[in-house]
């Protein structure tokens, strides 16, 4: 009778142990043209090890005079001025007064092309969003996230054999393991959390995922407060309602910080390398489905939800997308519109609205999108990790760019370019089903799997419908 192995007694918490944070800081430094050569120098010369690359936590723990270190340099690179801080602002007056083209409050006019061909709509009349635009916005939501979810933290190479080896290149379905050789599944294999819930054979309704729950507290958020809410109203609407383990990256730091006693907004400064990251980004829908037509009121209230946990770039991932989003929900503009309306609450010369010009440009002049998503990589790929939301921005804007409005396009291009596939996938198809308007103008392959059921555990809400998250939807849309 073999030995049963001793059960290790440690608990390895990822995105939170100050010996992995130092690396990911000294990261996010180098892009912002921060001076660290010494402090790095003092971390590798202590036997400190860079970020761990695709997972949270690295092996061993640190012993405790290393850790003592790390959170020593952690807060000597927070006093660090970062040279590109004139030109990323957090504060929303700041960001408002950068912006030359911030969009003006909802009036009675009709959306017409302004001076520079940008829809203007959002600055013309206040169009309506109908519960049936919402319910493909969730469904959309939905179904790019789980396209996303096998493949996640996979490398480019990885996810284009699995998909290739089944005949479903360009991605036009689930991926699957059927047919797919078992030596390719052994060299890359499916993330370990979802595969059993999110290919071909074995989807049964809509899994749990962050990029589901975050949509779910915000309509809490909005049902408990309205549209007046506070960053500290949003602080303790999580402490009440996320479990901490459902948390990732900025959001578990910020989490963590709350617990510590540290009031927002220093929950997203206080030793958070992940403070530019995609999390704010993929909590951003309901802002946006919720102000029709209204991209600045959007924005404005994404920014609110955003500083809890991010800073600078991560912040206008949110408000970008609400923007966009925002556009989309009004029904009156086309894919292009949307992604000009969402740049115009971004910073023109911040590194994101840079991300998002490269990624609208790259599409445009490539053919094919491999080659868009090649050129993409080459340009971020060696200096992020594939959750900032600096690739990940670019990848979206070529990805929605590219597919014209078409939903299955959406949804594959933005999971075909790898990084964070169903945080972008989910994303995609939300401002690509609200094009669509209609949930039966969504291809029933990708809504039927889903069985307008989802599973959370954000309480009061699993196994709610998509339909039914949708009328909740427009009752917050609706009040002043």
């Amino acid at each position: 009778m073999s030995a049963v192995p001793p059960r290790d007694p440690r608990v390895r918490l990822t995105w939170v142990q100050p010996e992995d944070l130092v690396g990911h800081e000294l990261r996010q430094a180098a892009q912002d043209g921060r001076d660290v050569r010494e402090i790095g120098e003092r971390w590798y010369a202590a036997g400190g090890s860079p970020a761990p690359d695709r997972a949270g936590a690295s092996e061993p723990p640190a012993p405790p005079r290393l850790r003592a270190l790390a959170g020593e340099l952690l807060d000597e690179l927070a006093a660090l001025d970062s040279p590109l801080a004139a030109d990323e602002p957090t504060d929303l007056d700041a960001i408002v007064a950068a912006c030359p083209h911030w969009p003006g409050p909802p009036e009675s006019a009709p959306a017409v092309a302004d001076r520079d061909g940008l829809s203007t709509a959002g600055r013309g009349r206040t169009p309506s969003v109908t519960p049936s635009r919402l319910h493909a916005a969730w469904l959309g939501r939905a179904a790019g996230c789980l396209l996303g979810k096998p493949v996640e933290k996979l490398p480019l190479a990885g996810i284009r054999a699995l998909a290739r080896a089944s005949g479903n290149w360009p991605l036009t379905t689930w991926f699957t393991a059927r047919g797919v050789p078992a030596e390719l599944l052994a060299a890359h294999p499916w993330n370990r959390r979802s595969a059993r819930t999110s290919l071909a054979e074995n989807i049964d309704g809509m899994p749990e995922d962050d990029d589901l729950n975050y949509p779910l507290l915000t309509l809490l958020l909005l049902q408990r407060h309205g549209r007046s809410f506070t960053t500290a109203d949003l602080a303790r609407l999580w402490l009440d309602e996320l479990p901490a383990g459902r948390a990732f990256t900025a959001e578990r730091i910020a989490y963590g910080n709350l617990l510590a006693g540290v009031e927002p907004p220093e929950t997203a400064r206080r030793r958070n390398p992940f403070r530019e990251w995609i999390g704010a980004q993929i909590r951003a829908d309901v802002h946006g489905w919720t102000h029709p037509g209204d991209p600045a009121g959007a924005a404005a209230q994404a920014h609110r939800d955003a500083v809890l946990t991010h800073t600078g770039n991560g912040v206008y991932g949110a408000m970008f997308t609400a923007a966009a989003l925002a556009v989309a929900a009004g029904g009156e503009s086309d894919v292009h519109g949307c992604l000009a309306a969402g740049l115009r609450v971004v910073p023109p010369h911040s590194r994101y609205a840079r991300a998002v010009r490269l990624g609208i440009e790259t599409a445009r002049t490539e053919g094919e999108f491999d080659a868009v998503v090649d050129r993409l990589h080459a340009a971020y790929a060696d200096t992020h990790h594939w959750v900032h939301v600096l690739p990940n921005a670019a990848l979206l804007a070529a990805a929605l760019t590219h597919a014209e409005g078409d939903f299955t396009r959406s949804i594959g291009n933005a999971v075909s370019g790898g990084w964070d596939t169903d945080s972008n996938g989910a994303t995609a198809g939300s401002l690509a089903g609200l094009l669509a308007g209609t949930p039966d103008a969504l291809p029933h392959h990708w809504t039927a799997p889903l069985k307008n059921r989802l599973a959370t555990s954000v309480p009061g809400f699993d196994g709610i419908g998509f339909d039914a998250l949708a009328a909740l939807t427009h009752q917050e849309a609706l009040r002043p």
